[in-house]
């Protein structure tokens, strides 16, 4: 998972550190290598395992960092509601962690988040130390309403059961962080 970062720039880089790698819109072409990196940390669980089709299905949520033509980093932003969303799948490779790309790609996702309209963003994490650098900060109360609930309820993405803490999913959850920051 991403390491210490620089202070991050609404530009995707990073001060004081240098970034390796281009933060952009993921790419269909790109989807082999987001696939590599998630497998990289399902089998200790950090992240959970996707299914190929489900990057595809969802590539128009993803930020990729590339050196080159080879993915480095990726990070989605997933709408949960109207003023909430979620970052999923926020992921640097190891031996680039620690060089500010978690962080750049955690800020373009923010400005995606704001020009969305977006005023709080969501994560589950163990790396609760790197999202404590960048403005979030541990959930303890519910972040939506019985309303809302009962709409996002409805939904067949396996992510919003997780938000809302389904006994179903809850051992994909174990351990993690429930964290928001306000935009």
């Amino acid at each position: 998972m991403p390491g210490p970062a620089g202070r991050s720039r609404h530009d995707g880089r990073v001060d004081k550190q240098p970034l390796l790698a281009e933060v952009r819109r993921a790419r269909t072409a790109d989807v082999p290598g987001i696939r590599a990196l998630v497998d990289t940390f399902t089998e200790d669980r950090r992240l959970l395992a996707k299914a190929t089709v489900a990057l595809y299905e969802d590539v128009q949520e993803f930020f990729v960092a590339v050196d080159g033509e080879r993915v480095v980093g990726c990070g989605a932003l997933h709408v949960l509601w109207e003023d909430l969303a979620e970052v999923r799948t926020l992921a640097v490779l190891p031996g680039v962690q620690g060089k500010g790309v978690g962080a750049a790609l955690l800020s373009r996702l923010v400005e995606n988040a704001q020009e969305l309209g977006v005023r709080r963003l969501f994560c589950l994490t163990f790396e609760v130390a790197f999202f404590s650098q960048h403005g979030f900060v541990t959930a303890t109360e519910a972040l939506v309403g019985s309303d809302v609930q009962a709409e996002l309820l409805q939904s067949s993405d396996e992510g919003v059961a997780e938000f809302l803490d389904l006994e179903r999913v809850r051992p994909n959850t174990l351990g993690n962080t429930r964290m928001l920051a306000l935009l």
